[in-house]
């Protein structure tokens, strides 16, 4: 079993402190191939823009990698840690990896098995494949888990796959022992306070880190402070980072907007009104690049525009061919380089991608 105690302090440190964290596509040449070099082009990418960790079996890693046609779950996780770990290095910063893991019990014991075993930190864990189960069976579930390896909470809207979790699981997830943190993706606001009240009311707001993957609301959630009074005492938690499919495109951009806000909020100074026209224009582009208009349908292949306009990436596919970007998409992209270039990071993947891709 590994413990939140056995990952490196500085690490710890850093996610605790918040850190941005994209969910790693995958790289595939023009045959829907793997394509290592891209793959790792893409893992330096990350860790020079200065992301604080990586985010690696997760939906944007298409959750296809898992069927046994396809069979790229092992090499795609261990390839990647291999790429991050070596870049990392280089570097000289701490790197926080995370793997997702799905499925039921036995699976998603097995995937965070594999994931302790090629230097990851937690697992990320769906529960998507307990739509109808009981909260006293999800908790059991997460439970086993968590008695492998240490674990983030993953609240992730109905829309996209996941399901309604309701205070009481919340509640009562936020006791067992092994949870480092949670990424809050419900795209609601009631069901985001829903986990903000069951960790306070639980006394872990010091120890389990909140991650925002509300992609329709990513620069309030991390500049807002929760606040209530429990048994007399208030208590406050913030929403430190983020763990997103989003910030898997202009990465750097990312990277210097969250420094800004923990400058803003560590000290506890006034929010400029920039930052609330800010939320405005990262939601828009999410709306874009997530492809809201047509029920997320494009999520992926939006997010692997921009990696391929920048080079990133050689194939905007998907394992399943059926996954595409809508029609008028790729026009709304070019909107958004029109109106927001600040967001944009192409300059500094320019300047590097020839390193990157090189052997």
């Amino acid at each position: 079993m590994k413990k939140i105690s056995d990952i490196d302090p500085a690490v710890l440190a850093a996610v605790r402190k918040g850190i941005v964290i994209p969910a790693m596509p995958l790289a595939l040449d023009a045959n829907r191939k793997y394509s290592p070099r891209y793959q790792r082009a893409l893992c330096r990418y990350y860790v020079d823009a200065g992301a604080g960790g990586l985010a690696i079996g997760v939906h944007s890693t298409q959750f296809e990698i898992r069927d046994p046609d396809i069979g790229l779950f092992e090499t795609v996780l261990a390839e990647a840690s291999g790429f991050v770990d070596s870049q990392a290095k280089k570097s000289g910063k701490p790197f926080f990896r995370i793997a997702g893991a799905c499925g039921k019990t036995d699976q998603a014991v097995r995937e965070a098995a594999f994931a302790g075993e090629n230097g990851y930190d937690a697992c990320l864990l769906s529960m998507a494949a307990f739509k109808d189960a009981s909260v006293d069976e999800m908790i059991a579930h997460c439970r086993e888990i968590a008695g492998v390896m240490p674990i983030f909470g993953f609240y992730l809207q109905p829309k996209t796959g996941g399901r309604l979790l309701p205070y009481e699981f919340w509640r009562e997830f936020a006791e067992i022992e092994n949870v480092l943190g949670i990424k809050m993706a419900p795209f609601n606001r009631y069901q985001t306070l829903d986990v903000v009240r069951g960790v306070i009311e639980a006394g872990r707001e010091d120890e389990i880190v909140l991650y925002t993957g509300n992609d329709d609301n990513i620069v309030v959630d991390l500049l807002t402070e929760y606040r209530m009074t429990i048994d007399g005492e208030e208590r406050c938690v913030r929403i430190v980072g983020g763990l997103l499919g989003h910030w898997a495109v202009w990465t750097q951009k990312v990277v210097e907007m969250l420094d800004q806000i923990h400058e803003i909020v560590t000290p506890g100074a006034p929010i400029p009104q920039h930052f609330l026209s800010l939320n405005v224009e990262v939601t828009d582009c999410n709306a874009v690049l997530f492809d809201a208009a047509n029920e997320f349908n494009g999520c992926l292949p939006g997010i692997h525009e921009v990696l391929y306009r920048q080079g990133l990436i050689e194939f905007t596919g998907c394992l399943d061919s059926k996954q595409a970007l809508s029609p008028g998409q790729a026009e709304e992209i070019d909107r958004l380089y029109r109106l927001y270039p600040h967001l944009a990071d192409d300059d500094f993947v320019a300047a590097n991608l020839e390193r990157w891709l090189a052997d």
